[in-house]
């Protein structure tokens, strides 16, 4: 519906992307220290702050067109001793009290998304007396609701609240995972898998929104790196489940146990989700009055347009994601980026178990590649905050994936440690493109009502699971050369996408300054307080690549 009096009066105030200040290009310029005893300062209210952040004078005309030229976002950066140690201990606790909760969900996300193809190493669908082709066939019809839905559920999930919406999906999908065990044929494994898709589409760009709301752009990177890293450890956590109650015999066959474990954990984590997580920063319990006005404060200064927004997601907000082309262009080379976490992962098991290893071996030697690209994600995100850098931590981690992928095609099969060691490259690169590529995009988009439908489009990329279960189809093993050919082309493609899309957004900051260079300090202080244009669309707002 269309935008509110009360919108309009709102994006005035706090739609408006200021001059992301933290440190400046080199940490010449920074905040000053007015602005950095203002963080600290009890007496200064979180209003009052973000005002003085739409002030321009010419120090911070300076600051914004060395940030232009070096194509450097500034963002928050803790600076004083005093905010060091303030901010040290704030992040401490968010991490300890926002991310195990979230992670062990998304965890049991990618869990109950993938153990069918650890179930069908057990013979999942030979007991059901399914075709060979109904896994691979039920594991593309997720897809069809879990993608292109995203975009609405997690709006819908940023009305209701996200830590509720978050603890909604985790209940529902773990009944949805525990229905697996009683599926008689076919046309049930497809109708579940489909209610499966619906209700775990929310929850991915829920999180990563919701983390959003609590970190700086430049601490984010990092937390969607441990969050997301998870599914790899989902992956080494899998074949651990999978070599233990895959050897179980009693009145169930042995998948049925599979999917009801790991569908019981879910529904208890969904309980307490609501209870444990936070509405927002104001409404942390766990921590202090100080802590949280810091947390507030900080957020301002990394982003004015977080400050005040509220649940709100406005028509204009879903109008400025769907024709952003900077959305789309990332969405789709994340898509052809993701065939290698998305689409080959599900079927991990059966192309490990056509180098020889066999039933639950073949689950138990997924465990080693799966741990390595935990860390590689971890890594590289780490790494990725600390530089303030995005596109070479994600063609970095990109190239690795395709060397592992030319590795495992020009190995022969025989040598199967070879053609081992290949995948375990591979999957050290795996999943470094999606967090880095979020956040990204997260940084580059500051109002946070787009913000959560832009993470939501992004998630589209999983449509590369579709293209995925298709490729890895039984008929092309043992070796499974074709489906890594293709794999291999369509990364490359992706590879050039994000490069493209990094010249691009280098080649605005260009024209961006050489419009600041002509405006006086209050035309540019003008420009911040405008809603000619809002967000990213403002002269005033750095691109970080």
């Amino acid at each position: 519906m269309p935008a509110t009096h009360d919108d309009e009066k709102n994006m005035d105030s706090t739609h408006l992307e200021m001059l992301p200040r933290g440190t400046g290009t080199g940490g010449d310029v920074g905040l000053g220290l007015g602005l950095h005893d203002e963080v600290t300062a009890k007496d200064v209210t979180a209003e009052g702050l973000a005002d003085d952040m739409l002030h321009v004078d010419d120090a911070r005309a300076e600051e914004l067109r060395r940030e232009l030229a070096s194509n450097r976002q500034g963002g928050w950066r803790a600076e004083t001793a005093e905010e060091k140690r303030i901010n040290a201990k704030l992040n401490l606790k968010l991490d300890l009290f926002i991310l195990p909760l979230l992670a062990l969900g998304y965890m049991f996300n990618q869990l109950d998304r993938t153990n069918i193809g650890n179930a069908q190493t057990s013979g999942f669908s030979t007991d059901l007396h399914m075709p060979s082709t109904a896994v691979n066939n039920a594991s593309s019809i997720f897809y069809a609701t879990y993608v292109p839905f995203q975009p609405i559920v997690a709006a819908i999930g940023r009305r209701i609240g996200a830590h509720r919406f978050m603890g909604l999906t985790l209940v529902l999908w773990g009944i949805l995972t525990i229905c697996h065990a009683f599926i008689k044929n076919e046309a049930q494994l497809i109708a579940v898998r489909l209610l499966m898709g619906l209700a775990e589409c929310g929850f991915y760009p829920s999180v990563l929104a919701y983390l959003t709301e609590f970190y700086p752009r430049y601490e984010c990177g990092f937390r969607f790196a441990l969050f997301y890293g998870f599914s790899s450890v989902a992956g080494a956590f899998g074949g651990l489940i999978a070599y233990g109650i895959l050897q179980a015999h009693g009145a169930l066959y042995s998948w049925q146990y599979l999917f009801l474990i790991e569908g019981a954990v879910p529904v208890l984590l969904g309980l307490a989700v609501p209870f444990w997580l936070a509405g927002d920063i104001k409404s942390a319990w766990y921590l202090s009055e100080t802590e949280k006005a810091f947390a507030e404060k900080r957020m301002i200064v990394d982003s004015a347009a977080n400050y005040g927004r509220g649940h709100n997601v406005t028509r204009r907000d879903f109008k400025e994601a769907f024709l952003d082309w900077r959305v789309w262009s990332i969405m789709i080379s994340n898509t052809l980026a993701s065939l290698s976490s998305q689409g080959f992962t599900v079927f991990f098991p059966v192309v490990v178990a056509g180098l020889g290893y066999k039933g639950v071996l073949a689950n138990l030697m997924t465990v080693p590649p799966y741990v390595a690209g935990a860390i590689g994600v971890w890594l590289f995100s780490w790494s990725s905050d600390r530089f303030k850098e995005r596109t070479f931590h994600l063609l970095g981690g990109m190239t690795l994936v395709i060397i592992g992928l030319i590795l495992t095609i020009v190995i022969p099969l025989s040598n199967i440690h070879g053609r081992y060691a290949g995948l375990m490259v591979l999957m050290f690169g795996a999943f470094i493109h999606s967090p880095v590529a979020v956040a990204w995009l997260a940084g580059n988009t500051p109002e946070p009502g787009k913000r959560v439908i832009v993470i939501g489009i992004s998630g589209w990329a999983n449509l590369a699971g579709i293209i995925g279960t298709q490729l890895f189809q039984t008929k092309f093993g043992p070796g499974y050369i074709y489906p890594l050919q293709v794999t291999v082309g369509l990364m490359a493609v992706g590879w050039a996408g994000f490069a493209a899309t990094a010249v691009a957004l280098r080649l605005i900051n260009r024209s961006r300054l050489k419009k600041i260079q002509r405006m006086t300090p209050a035309e540019i202080e003008e420009e911040n307080r405008s809603d000619v244009r809002v967000g990213d669309k403002k002269y005033t707002f750095v691109y970080g690549l």
